[in-house]
């Protein structure tokens, strides 16, 4: 680094480690934190959140990026992590301090009675937290402004940057327009594979051993990172050293945490293969989680919900599970896993639905965050809109709206993320099958190593050195589509059920 920028870089490796502290903080609380901590860490994230925040909008600091950035002699590199970093702190200067701490410390309030309420099955014992939080979010959407005016502009750009509503709108209507006559055509077949074998009791600990043979065969390094178990599936990451990914294991379904495990080792992956001298700047980081998510969704559902992967894994999971499995052959285990149909919860989705549950977050959450919708009346909107979506109702909350963890953690803005991975990873997979037409016999042999080598060299070491789009452009020769996505899904599907 430049010496007459010392006190800068300085500033952004202190910011980047107080980052990690955070992660930390949060992989504990959602693993292995006792209950009564809540108070506790809530109080504690609130302190390092605010000291964070303190060192980004300190004026000397702004004046020490200006003057970074004028200066001529920063090498290409040097003058992103400038600029990544003046990002950084622009949004920070707008958001007032106090409110950076109350929405800590709400958050973490609101992740205990969502945990609480989830179990109990009953909405009202977060519904006075979940208000807060909203209400929180929106006077940090206010503060951060948006170029367009729209509410939910303003949290969008934190996990998609330069993305917004008019775009996602059009973008998502042509998705569900092209989904919803795929899935009414798969019911018209009635050809449902059979699931049962996936019902019956599965040892928790041979599912865990299991997942972990995963995790090192996909190129997951145990010993730059650990999986541990989490009442939602999530990765952390303190530094690109030290990566937590979790599971959660039901011994009546494995698919539960086979294919959790395979979705965080996506973004393990990711996290741990930013180029090691972007340690500690704001360049060791993904541009977008619309990014970040084409990595989980890539290794999931792309790879491991392919012939190919289970051709090579279906025996080993026989040999765990030799009653279970004893009459099922590679057809009937494929065609289970992919089995389509409309279903209540969006982590235990197919790939056809699954676009289709955000589609109904993307349309509640921008009503909670307006105030169109009030907190209240969420359990009966959701309902309503899954009919209308997918056709199906929940039976109760904690398999309705209080499934997913993202709005009690303050996530308003999260979800489209998603889509937008299962789109840039269906462009990934088929710009490498274009050059590498040898990726489903690698598959089929256990063989990950060559398309995890495209991928560190054309999306995780480039980080945050360019945007989103224009990584996954350059690596596919093109912008964001939705064909690449619904022609992968035909042409699957249509073999599965012989449409």
């Amino acid at each position: 680094m430049t010496d007459r920028h010392a006190p800068l870089w300085a500033r952004m490796f202190e910011l980047k480690d107080l980052e990690g502290v955070l992660g930390l903080l949060s992989w504990d609380e959602e693993t292995y934190a006792p209950s009564g901590a809540r108070p506790a860490r809530g109080r504690q994230t609130g302190t390092v959140e605010a000291l964070r925040h303190q060192r980004l909008v300190d004026p000397a600091l702004g004046d020490q990026i200006q003057g970074a950035l004028a200066d001529g002699a920063l090498t290409a590199e040097q003058h992103l992590m400038a600029k990544r970093l003046e990002r950084q702190r622009n949004l920070a200067v707008k958001v007032p301090e106090s409110l950076v701490k109350a929405f800590a410390e709400a958050r973490s309030t609101a992740l205990e009675a969502w945990q609480k309420a989830k179990k109990e099955r009953n909405f009202s014992l977060m519904e006075k937290e979940l208000s807060e939080v909203l209400r929180l979010l929106a006077q940090k959407a206010d503060a951060l402004g948006s170029t367009t005016g729209v509410k939910y502009d303003a949290l969008l750009d934190e996990y998609e940057p330069e993305m917004t509503v008019a775009t996602l709108r059009p973008l998502f209507a042509q998705l569900r327009a092209g989904l919803v006559p795929l899935v009414e055509r798969i019911a018209a077949r009635g050809r449902r594979p059979d699931t049962s074998f996936l019902s019956q009791r599965y040892d928790d600990q041979k599912q865990w051993d299991f997942t972990m043979l995963l995790l090192r065969d996909l190129g997951f390094d145990l010993e730059r990172g650990r999986q541990d178990r989490s009442s939602h599936p999530f990765t952390s990451a303190a530094a690109p050293s030290d990566v937590r990914v979790t599971t959660r294991i039901f011994e009546d379904n494995p698919s539960s945490a086979i294919f959790s495990t395979i979705h965080e080792c996506g973004h393990g992956l990711y996290e741990q293969g930013f180029a090691r001298d972007h340690d500690r700047t704001t360049l060791a980081a993904a541009p977008s989680m619309g990014i970040h998510e084409s990595q989980s969704r890539l290794w999931e559902n792309q790879i491991g919900r392919s012939r190919a992967f289970w051709g090579h894994y279906l025996p080993m999971l026989k040999a765990s599970f030799p009653t279970q499995l004893a009459k099922v052959d590679l057809e009937a285990f494929h065609r289970a896993i992919n089995v389509v149909e409309p279903s209540l919860v969006r982590v235990e989705a197919d790939e056809v639905t699954y676009n289709l549950h955000i589609i109904v977050r993307f349309e509640l959450e921008q009503a909670l965050l307006s105030g169109d919708l009030k907190v209240a009346e969420l359990p009966a909107a959701w309902n309503a809109k899954m009919k209308e979506v997918l056709g199906v109702t929940p039976t109760h909350d904690a398999e309705g709206c209080m499934q997913d963890i993202h709005w009690a953690w303050g996530a308003i803005g999260y979800f489209p993320t998603y889509t937008l991975g299962n789109l840039y990873a269906a462009q990934l997979v088929h710009a490498y099958e274009r050059h590498h037409p040898g990726l489903w016999d690698d598959v089929a042999k256990g063989n990950f190593a060559p398309l995890l080598g495209w991928l560190r060299a054309n999306i995780h070491r480039r980080g945050f050195t360019a945007s989103a789009q224009q990584i996954v452009a350059d690596a596919v020769g093109g912008p964001l589509e939705i064909e690449s996505f619904l022609g992968y899904l035909r042409q699957k599907y249509h073999a599965l059920y012989e449409l």
